[in-house]
């Protein structure tokens, strides 16, 4: 689903030259051997902008870049790649290994009117950047941290310059030097291991000779009252590097400040360990206590009190309101869960290699694919253990209504994109494909999960259902549903809150987000935090006479979703500035999928905890 909102699709880097990840073999050039550029779409380089999600086609009309003789070809995609709004085609560039050092060539001239010199301008004045690809690397810009001093290749480079004095009339940069690391491998073999890009901006004479002068020249600067002549110009230079290749993405891959990623983890770890300290006092003291007493009265006495949570003995598995949708929403976040688990675990083993762009999320829609199984399995043995007897429709909707409900959202982002005239807009066939995948793969192995959870029937409850209600009292309020929903979700949603800031500056910047080991440590210190909060919380409400835990657990579990909605708004008013009608439908949609999957994960989680928990806790008293 995370195909839908930007790039995440880096993994960790080689260790060794002796082995390699699949579909990431190194390719080795001779001298004098053509070295492909590819382009890629133009992406805005920082959130706080205008349409900043929005992504442009490189040889879109109004842009006037150089094509190659006979016009672009597109390049073949991932799947992942396609969603993550990659469109690259192959370039003018002439480049050849180890040659044109420090040669300046003329790309080609072209003429800009009046409009095409604005929409320029607003890119530029939107901080997009371009993105170029050679040899499987990014084009990127040496840069320093200035709080460890240690270099680093920031991907993309600048369309052009709005700082001051140009704030009223943007510099176009027409000038690129192209700098290509090169390792020789063994004699006469050679292989790329780092792209930079320094672009510049060069005004004067755009007919006459070009002598690539970046020093000491006037800007060129787009008229948007008249037509314009422009000369793009390159020059190619060659550095000879130890790195090897196996060790290529090392200068790409730097986590910004990884001290804040620890502070959060350590804190979330805390936090963690108090829970559980809080939970487990609870069950060895409180639930311990309570088990004792009741099983230490005579049976044989006519008069027996109960108190507490063992009140509602006989009304704590009863079914609850609309079996099927809780059953169907149980089994759609199981297997999100899944897929998010294994997803995470190819990309800490390194099997998401970064020169294959799109992988991750490729894998991501293959393995919920698969693991429809999975989800129709859980849903069919929820259903039938709360009771439900429909057990087809069941099925059939655990099989098709999640994926219809975000086709049609996509779908409809989608059209925005068009209007907007965004690259990014997802082609007609792939969404094809993805149709395919879901409805022709995942629907009939949900459907066999559903046959094989109808077989094993449903969950052996400890105790039987009376068959009249029980009154249920009034109870605090922090126990109400929306209340509780809110406190609840506060715990998981701070445990999250740093590397959630993390994943949406990048995916709103159009960069990178490749933290794995932080975000897979997160993910599972938010995973239990959610199942202890949940299993808190249903004992509070047994302990209040509240027999109605069903939806509530998946209610309190799913409940930092609430919570991250809301950090949306406030990234939207603090961080983005979405002037357009477009902007803002699109970014609300790709919020609000982003908040509904979560809350199926988590909300699953704590169902299935706190269902857990109550078996365990009626499991363990003799009922008359």
């Amino acid at each position: 689903m995370y195909a839908i909102l930007a790039s995440l699709a880096l993994s960790l880097a080689l260790s060794s030259n002796a082995f390699y990840l699949p579909g990431a073999a190194p390719r080795n050039y001779g001298k004098g051997d053509q070295v492909d550029l590819f382009v890629n779409a133009l992406t805005p380089m920082l959130s706080g902008k205008d349409d900043a999600k929005l992504v442009h086609d490189y040889y879109n009309p109004k842009l006037k870049f150089c094509q190659p003789e006979g016009g672009p070809t597109k390049q073949s995609e991932s799947l992942g790649g396609i969603l993550f709004g990659d469109r690259i085609f192959n370039s003018p560039f002439d480049i050849k290994m180890l040659e044109s050092n420090q040669t300046c060539q003329t790309l080609c001239k072209t003429t800009v009117d009046a409009d095409e010199a604005k929409f320029i301008n607003d890119r530029i004045r939107e901080d997009y950047a371009l993105n170029w690809l050679i040899d499987g690397l990014p084009a990127a810009e040496m840069k320093v941290d200035l709080r460890t001093n240690e270099l680093f290749y920031d991907i993309g480079f600048n369309l052009g310059n709005d700082d001051e004095p140009f704030e009223q009339s943007p510099a176009l940069n027409n000038h690129y030097e192209i700098v290509l690391r090169y390792h020789e491998y063994s004699e006469g073999v050679y292989r790329i291991v780092g792209v930079l890009v320094w672009p510049y901006s060069i005004g004067g004479d755009q007919q006459g000779d070009a002598t690539c002068n970046t020093e000491n020249t006037d800007p060129l600067l787009l008229k948007e009252t008249s037509s314009q002549d422009i000369r793009y110009t390159y020059r190619v230079t060659w550095n000879e590097s130890s790195t090897p290749w196996a060790t290529r993405w090392d200068n790409y891959l730097k986590i910004a400040d990884p001290r804040i990623h620890w502070f959060s983890l350590v804190n979330s770890i805390v936090i963690v360990i108090f829970l559980l300290v809080m939970v487990s006092m609870i069950l060895l003291r409180s639930v311990t206590r309570d088990i004792s007493r009741y099983n230490a009265i005579d049976m044989s006495e006519d008069v027996q009190e109960d108190w507490g949570w063992k009140l509602v003995h006989g009304e704590v598995f009863r079914s609850p309101a609309h079996p099927m949708i809780l059953g169907i929403m149980t089994g759609n976040g199981a297997q999100l869960c899944s897929m998010v688990g294994v997803t995470l675990v190819f990309a800490l083993l390194g099997f998401l290699s970064p020169s294959n762009r799109g992988s991750l999320a490729t894998v991501m829609m293959v393995c919920f694919s698969f693991f429809g199984c999975i989800g129709g399995y859980v849903s069919s043995r929820v259903y039938s253990s709360l009771g439900g007897m429909d057990k087809r429709k069941n099925a059939f909707v655990t099989a098709t209504g999640l994926p219809t409900i975000v086709f049609m959202i996509v779908f409809l982002l989608n059209f925005f994109l068009l209007i907007a005239n965004s690259s990014g807009a997802v082609p007609f066939g792939t969404l094809l494909v993805i149709a395919l995948l879901w409805f022709g793969i995942s629907a009939p192995l949900s459907a066999i999960g559903s046959y094989f959870g109808s077989k094993h029937g449903a969950i052996r409850h400890p105790v039987r259902v009376n068959p009249i209600p029980r009154q249920i009292p009034p109870g605090p309020k922090y126990l109400r549903p929306w209340s509780a929903a809110l406190l609840s979700g506060i715990l998981p949603f701070g445990a999250a809150f740093v590397e959630l800031y993390f994943i949406m500056s990048s995916l709103f910047a159009s960069k990178a987000y490749y933290a794995f080991g932080f975000i897979a440590l997160t993910a599972a210190v938010m995973g239990i935090t959610v199942a202890t909060v949940s299993i808190l919380f249903t004992y509070f409400m047994l302990c209040a006479e509240e027999y109605r835990w069903h939806w509530r657990s998946f209610l309190i579990g799913g409940g930092n979703a609430f919570w991250i909605l809301a950090y949306g708004v406030f990234y939207w008013a603090s961080r983005l500035s979405l002037d357009s009608f477009s902007s803002v439908a699109l970014y609300m949609g790709y919020l609000f999928l982003l908040a509904l999957l979560d809350f199926l994960v988590t909300g699953t989680i704590g169902f299935l905890a706190s269902y857990w928990a109550v078996r365990k806790l009626y499991s363990a008293i003799r009922i008359d």
